[in-house]
């Protein structure tokens, strides 16, 4: 049995400096994502979404260790956030925002695993977004982050920060904001959460 550290393997992404924003040059990589839209604190939609994520690729995780012998853990959840002007997104505006919620899947997952896992979920749970998940490759490339460390509705600082940083070495905003969930907020103090959040660049 090979066992698999996503998140040693791709470290880079996976942890950020807390203390300064610093750039990221991030490959393409797979997911399972779920698409929607409106407030996460309080859209049925969006908490729809993360339990068929987790669900799948959990049915992924044992899928692939019975039949390819690797053992890996489930990366967490992350969140990509918008609105059509992005000069005007805002952490005090969240009724507007558009979202895409995906789990990274190693490259060791293909599409017909995925196809299996979806379907091994159906037969056991009635998850009414199973019928929006899909499997895509996703490539960020030139980014800043930082790891904010703290409640979600403190953000805005780091936000603006991510952005002057940009700005000042000569960048523009290019693409959606990027958040990395590394707790659970379930089982977590607000003030202990651990978010990557990350801007692209143009």
């Amino acid at each position: 049995m090979d066992k698999v550290d996503l998140k040693k393997q791709l470290e880079e992404f996976y942890n950020a400096s807390s203390k300064e924003v610093k750039f990221a040059d991030v490959p393409a990589m797979n997911f399972l994502m779920v698409d929607g839209k409106g407030n996460p604190n309080d859209s049925s939609e969006y908490k729809a979404a993360i339990e068929v994520l987790f669900n799948v690729s959990y049915a992924l995780k044992f899928m692939v260790k019975k039949a390819k012998s690797i053992d890996y853990g489930v990366m967490p959840l992350e969140g990509l956030w918008w609105v059509d002007d992005m000069t005007k997104f805002s952490a005090e505006r969240k009724d507007d925002w558009k979202w895409k919620a995906m789990i990274m899947q190693p490259n060791f997952v293909n599409a017909e695993d995925v196809k299996a896992a979806i379907e091994q979920v159906k037969k056991k749970k009635n998850l009414p977004a199973i019928t929006k998940i899909r499997f895509e490759s996703f490539n960020e490339g030139k980014a800043a982050q930082i790891m904010h460390i703290g409640p979600y509705s403190a953000e805005g600082a780091n936000i603006a920060k991510i952005r002057a940083f940009i700005q000042s070495n000569g960048y523009s905003l290019g693409g959606k904001h990027h958040e990395i969930y590394l707790n659970n907020p379930g089982k977590t103090a607000p003030e202990k959460l651990k978010t990557i959040m990350r801007q692209p660049m143009k």
